[in-house]
């Protein structure tokens, strides 16, 4: 049986290769073990239980950083890109943001549908 570490970082090689090293890069001086237990914790405890595909944990994750506001953009632009790798379309995503509307108000989905465009836009620039 896998370890939760071993099933964080086996989750985000499919999302993205590279999370566990930007986050040490970014923030291992500061607080040394930080992406290890955030690639354990989150990836490997939540991301990876049974009960629901990944593609619906990542449009769950979408939908509450919308809701949460504007403050969450950051994390926002990621999980769009983790939700896109994890299968999701373009259009599943922003409804998903839309959807939102109702429980986080307008501004919230506003800024969502912002976060989702320059995602989507800097996807298409690389594949150009």
């Amino acid at each position: 049986m896998s370890t939760a570490l071993e099933r964080g970082r086996e989750l985000t090689q499919k999302l993205n290769p590279d999370l566990e090293r930007i986050l040490d890069d970014r923030y291992g001086a500061l607080l040394p073990d930080f992406a290890e237990g955030l690639i354990e914790w989150a990836y490997g405890r939540h991301y990876a239980r049974p009960g629901l595909d990944l593609k619906t944990r990542q449009l769950c994750t979408i939908a509450a950083l919308t809701a949460l506001g504007g403050q969450t953009g950051p994390q926002l632009k990621i999980n769009i890109e983790h939700t896109l790798a994890a299968g999701a379309s373009r259009t599943e995503i922003v409804e998903a943001i839309w959807q939102m509307a109702v429980y986080g108000g307008l501004p919230a989905a506003i800024n969502g549908l912002n976060a989702a465009m320059d995602v989507f836009a800097a996807d298409d620039n690389a594949a150009t």
